[in-house]
């Protein structure tokens, strides 16, 4: 992987994955993101045998950036494994529009690679985000 920037990515959403608690559907899935200060937020998901109560990787990510007082994703990858690109669920997709420009990259990975990559804008086209808001409702 050429791109050390990417490659530091990789690594932490390789990690987060190992990590993941996925003991009903088995599928772990880490996710890492880079802020604006070059910082790097990785989260991994989290099951829980009430199924609609757990946690995808990508908001694990988000919620570690936030709680770090940052607000922008600059990139983001998501790497799981399976045949099928790991894509962002939609509600996730939504968490990433409020942080992430319209060109903000997301790459989708598995352990041996990434394997595509999309822009917030083309995973989630068309989408509602802060800029939708009158200025007296915005954070």
């Amino acid at each position: 992987m050429p791109n050390n920037d990417l490659a530091r990515l990789f690594e932490a959403a390789l990690t987060a994955q190992r990590a993941a608690y996925a003991p009903y559907s088995g599928y772990r899935v880490g996710a890492a993101l880079r802020t604006a200060s070059g910082a790097i937020f990785s989260g991994c998901n989290v099951e829980n045998a009430s199924f609609p109560v757990g946690i995808c990787a990508e908001a694990a990510a988000i919620s570690a950036m936030v709680a770090a007082g940052e607000r922008v994703i600059t990139e983001m990858l998501v790497l799981a494994d399976g045949e099928a690109l790991a894509t962002p669920c939609g509600a996730c997709r939504q968490r990433i529009r409020e942080f992430a420009a319209p060109e903000t990259p997301i790459h989708i990975a598995d352990a041996g690679a990434v394997r595509m990559s999309f822009t917030q804008s083309s995973l989630l086209p068309h989408s509602f985000g802060p800029d939708n808001l009158p200025p007296t409702r915005r954070g």
